[in-house]
């Protein structure tokens, strides 16, 4: 069978859509990025999501034979298997939602879907900073928390496609109570809605993850505290993924990703008395993809690996 030389990778976030046509060797072609309108029906979100995939197909002259498929990144839980999202936190209206199914009626070529941060995973080991690496996790800091888990070369998706939910396993419940219902969540306290979130609250104004860090590099004396303790938090998240899957490195990425060294090296402190073996790699997922796709393609690359 001739191969396909295009697929259309979506990365569905709470805040916003990714959308790129990659090609064979892993290239960006044409991309684009929409807003998330949690407001509207899913079904709404995906005619838009569809518009928006064959208007840049038909900017760049690519027919729908020429597509080999498109894969779909999405937050968790979900069923893979089904092509359904089921509860994903930060897309309330997204519920029950076969966006597989959807997706199919407006354009016709295969569909996948899995958790983004799977794909994230799947798109390092084969283009990016985990290349060779036969166990490794992808962490995603951004609006949430999540982890692309990889062993023995395969990657571990669990019965219905949502292992690596790390955003959800408790790290300090003094923190309050998460989205999801359970106190104390990884993402709860250090994920880029958390320290927004718990800085507004020091702050005593809405305050942007931006502006946040804004005020971190500045030294703001309120603030430099409360980023640290995040710092602390993500060590001892990877600290717990360390003792669980024994990786040769992870991969930090997502949208908390102006202070990745500074992550690195908290998480080797958390790493160095409390890790067990230890000795675990770090990276960020910036040079290899970023080379191949620009800062702002990566996770419209990611799902195309699908």
């Amino acid at each position: 069978m001739k191969v396909k030389p295009f697929a259309v990778g979506v990365d569905i976030g709470g805040t916003k859509v990714a959308i790129g046509i990659i090609d064979a060797k892993g290239c960006v072609a044409a991309s684009t990025i929409i807003p998330t309108n949690v407001s509207i029906l899913a079904t709404e979100m995906v005619a838009q999501i569809a518009e928006h995939i064959l208007r840049l197909l038909d900017k760049k002259g690519i027919t729908m034979e020429q597509v080999a498929g498109i894969g779909i990144g999405a937050p968790g839980p979900l069923d893979a298997k089904q092509g359904k999202l089921i509860c994903p936190v930060n897309l309330p209206s997204w519920d029950d939602f076969c966006v597989v199914e959807e997706l199919k009626r407006k354009i016709s070529v295969p569909v996948l879907l899995q958790n983004d941060a799977n794909c994230a995973a799947l798109a390092e080991n084969w283009a990016g900073n985990a290349q060779g690496c036969e166990h490794f996790i992808y962490l995603t800091i951004s609006t949430g928390i999540g982890a692309g888990v990889v062993i023995d070369k395969k990657l571990v998706s669990g019965y219905r496609g949502n292992a690596g939910e790390v955003g959800h396993i408790v790290i300090d419940p003094a923190q309050g109570r998460c989205a999801c219902g359970q106190k104390g969540c990884f993402e709860w306290v250090a994920s880029g809605t958390a320290i927004a979130r718990r800085a507004s609250e020091v702050m005593g104004t809405k305050l942007t993850t931006k502006e946040v860090f804004a005020l971190y590099r500045k030294n703001e004396p309120r603030i430099v505290p409360l980023i640290e303790e995040a710092f602390t938090y993500i060590g001892m998240g990877c600290v717990a993924l360390i003792n669980l899957f024994d990786p040769e490195r992870i991969v930090i990425g997502g949208g908390v990703a102006e202070v990745r060294s500074s992550i690195c090296s908290g998480s080797k402190v958390c790493e160095k008395p409390y890790a067990k073996p230890g000795g675990t790699q770090y990276s960020d997922r910036s040079s290899a993809v970023e080379k191949r796709c620009g800062n702002d393609r990566r996770s419209r690359f990611d799902t195309c690996k699908l």
